[in-house]
């Protein structure tokens, strides 16, 4: 019997901070605010505050009583209550992915937090340890990654079995027990060859380290450095109240700002001031990021100050989406995410998301490195010319709306009576030239397993999937499409929420190539 574990003693302080976070706002308003109140209401509030902080005290003590779990050689147990005992039991083969976070305060005591998320719906589908050692965390880790190696090596054995029993059903009973005997050696040997499997598992290939150059340049690409900007409005709005006249603080502002040479001090101040700020950020966030992968996971780590480390098993990616914004497209970097079949929580899609400033090349590489499986084609389909006519002539409701909404008001701007129709064109321009870039950005392409789109104007996005992870696929047409021969094909891949993509004015025919395509998945899928 696996022995049954509390949560770590620490977790009560975990817990006791928690509390104090979500009632802060309570605490500064009846105990700072009201400090000196002798209101009725307000006494009343405190005992009511009183008895609920009580309340939520001895829960958490009784939770980290009554709580226990244990991992054995198939599944995590938890086991909650006192008086009515509950057990829930999670089994290593439903985790998808494993996440660590490690903040400031978890690094100042030495443990961690580890979170193990399944495909399950519900309250039911975490397992999660909020305070952990490290030493437990890499155990649990470890185990859940063995079972699912030896899980895997059963079910190709057992594969491997019915194979040979179809190949020699017509065989004498003597030479059925011969085999027997045979694969029962054979099973020697792979079980030992599972065991080294099971050793190599653990045997990480370092595909990406971030330098301090990719940190910095990241600094400047991810706009960071803006993070200034709210902080100077909340500081302004801050000083401000000081003073019951609002003409004060602008006066004192523009009497700062009536030289040349003192303003442009101030301005060069607060950009230095602004770019640090955003490279210690960056630095804070993606310092130290690595990326390694094994035979069956991928892992990612990053983080100075709070390290942040996860993993996500191979065989449950479902997608590859690899996005350039428009600085990034100039740069020549990419951001790639990977589509899982598994939730990662609230902060699933950072999660999922590599390196974000990755060289392109650099990325198609790391990808075709960690998933063998995949390959990303640079030779993609063009879409035909009369596409670019139907999205031009194809009315766009926002800028009836917009107009329609000018035309009745008829604003006045800068003096200038007629800005209404000028905001119109500028508006009817841009939704034109966002149109057009994304005709030329949409690509597609179908080789042999994969299917990989590319679309978007501003910022695009590359999709990448294997027949075998698409769950669904839909192609439609309406009237004006048909009439020049083209068709949208829809694609639907398993994940947390459910993943579609589409691509819209491809030719008729290749629809059509685009279903039979699809059909053959029947080949490649086994359902067991």
């Amino acid at each position: 019997m696996t022995e049954k574990k509390r949560h770590h003693a620490l977790s009560l302080l975990w817990s006791l901070g928690n509390l104090l976070k979500s009632t802060f706002a309570f605490i500064l308003f009846l105990f700072v605010f009201r400090a000196g109140s002798d209101s009725t209401w307000v006494f009343y509030a405190r005992m009511i505050f009183y008895i609920g902080i009580s309340i939520a005290l001895i829960s958490i003590i009784w939770k980290w009583f009554t709580t226990r779990y244990s991992a054995d050689e198939k599944a995590f147990h938890i086991y909650t209550g006192a008086f009515s005992r509950t057990r829930r039991t999670i089994p290593y083969t439903k985790v998808q992915n494993v996440s660590r976070h490690t903040s400031f305060v978890h690094r100042l005591f030495g443990v961690t937090s580890i979170r193990f998320e399944t495909g399950i719906k519900g309250d039911d589908a975490t397992f999660q340890l909020q305070v952990v050692s490290v030493s437990e965390a890499e155990r649990l880790e470890k185990q859940v990654a063995r079972h699912l190696s030896e899980v895997q090596a059963t079910v190709e054995g057992t594969m491997d079995d019915e194979q040979d029993a179809k190949d020699e059903k017509s065989l004498l009973a003597e030479q059925y027990i011969e085999t027997e005997e045979q694969a029962g050696s054979d099973s020697s040997a792979n079980a030992n060859n599972n065991d080294t499997g099971i050793k190599g598992t653990f045997e990480h290939v370092v595909h990406y380290r971030s330098t301090r150059k990719d940190v910095f340049k990241a600094s400047f690409t991810s706009l960071s450095f803006l993070v200034l900007i709210p902080i100077l409005g909340s500081l302004y709005s801050t000083v401000k109240d000081f003073f019951p006249d609002e003409t004060v603080t602008e006066s004192l502002v523009l009497t700062w700002l009536e030289s040349w040479w003192v303003t442009s001090l101030v301005i060069l101040l607060l950009i230095l001031v602004s770019v640090g700020l955003g490279i210690v950020r960056t630095f804070v966030k993606y310092g130290d990021f690595q990326i390694t992968s094994d035979d069956k996971r991928i892992y990612i780590t990053k983080g100075m100050l709070e390290k942040t480390s996860f993993s996500i098993q191979k065989d449950r990616v479902q997608a590859v989406k690899i996005t350039q914004s428009l600085m990034k497209r100039m740069l020549g970097l990419a951001e790639v995410e990977l589509t899982t079949a598994g939730s990662l929580g609230e902060a699933s899609q950072e999660i999922n998301t590599l390196y974000p400033f990755l060289p392109v090349r650099e990325a198609y590489r790391i990808i075709e490195e960690m998933l063998p499986s995949y390959h990303v084609t640079e030779e993609m389909q063009k879409l035909p010319r009369k596409a670019l006519w139907l999205r031009l002539l194809k009315p766009n409701w926002l800028w009836i709306i917009v107009t329609g909404v000018l035309a009745y008001f008829k604003p006045v701007l800068f003096g200038m009576e007629q800005t209404w129709w000028m905001i119109s064109l500028l508006l009817l321009v841009w939704i034109t030239t966002c149109r057009v870039i994304n005709f030329y950005h949409t690509r597609y392409a179908l080789n042999d397993q994969f299917i990989q789109f590319r679309s978007g104007a501003l910022t695009s996005t590359l999709f990448l999937s294997k027949r075998e992870k698409v769950i669904e696929i839909k192609i439609t047409r309406h009237p004006l499409q048909r009439k020049l021969g083209l068709a949208s094909i829809y694609t639907v891949n398993r994940a947390k929420p459910v993943m579609h993509q589409y691509v819209h004015d491809i030719p008729d025919d290749v629809a059509g190539t685009f279903q039979m395509w699809y059909m053959r998945r029947s080949n490649e899928v086994q359902i067991r």
